[in-house]
């Protein structure tokens, strides 16, 4: 059975080494690449014909940082999905990282299973957000205290959006909406361009902070 790839981009040695002995014991994953900074993984992929799906990033390297290798990741190789691990537990910190492209923002003290659950969420769901995060995804949209949006939503529009603030999938909200998944797609799209985001993380943000659900 093929394993999904991931790279540990870190200039902890030991923790590095430890997290790979970690991850190799997961059944369904295994690290392929593993890198003391940013620009040293870069240079590594730019080698390689293979290409991890998933970059576990540290935040604080030298050379070049994880919010700078992120911003490149989505550059130039937005199929990687980073998770960020880092000791750092501050807003600024967090922010920077989803801003740049990050999938999730994990603390390195986390138990082994919120790490599973993380990577296997990112793969199928396309992020991961502790309530630490999305608190802090929240709160920084509250510029305007709690004014409301004024963006008119169709009805069947609203219905999609409370259901993809669930934990549902998108093919058992197709089933719950009695519509094709061909039909919940272009939902997904057209309210991503209505609302102005970019994955389903920023519908359930824009939910919370309108009420809606």
């Amino acid at each position: 059975m093929t394993k999904h790839t991931i790279a540990i981009i870190d200039d902890h040695v030991l923790f590095a080494q430890s997290l790979k002995s970690l991850i190799d014991t997961f059944e369904d994953f295994e690290v392929t690449h593993q890198a003391s900074n940013g620009q040293e993984f870069i240079e590594a992929l730019n080698k390689s014909s293979a290409v991890p799906e998933i970059a576990l990033m540290d935040m604080n390297m030298p050379i070049m940082d994880g919010a700078e290798t992120t911003y490149w990741l989505q550059k130039n190789f937005p199929d990687v999905k980073v998770l960020a691990l880092s000791m750092e537990d501050n807003e600024a910190s967090i922010l920077k990282m989803i801003r740049n492209g990050a999938k999730g923002y994990l603390l390195k003290d986390i138990h082994p299973k919120v790490l599973l659950e993380a990577l296997n969420s990112v793969l199928t769901e396309g992020f991961y957000h502790t309530k630490r995060v999305s608190d802090t995804l929240v709160g920084s949209l509250h510029t305007d205290g709690k004014k409301k949006s004024s963006i008119e939503l169709q009805e069947r529009e609203l219905e999609f959006l409370k259901l993809a603030s669930t934990e549902m999938t998108y093919k058992e909200i197709a089933s719950v909406m009695n519509l094709s998944p061909k039909t919940i797609d272009g939902y997904r799209e057209q309210l991503f361009k209505k609302l102005s985001v970019k994955n389903r993380i920023g519908l359930v943000i824009y939910a919370i902070k309108n009420g809606i659900g």
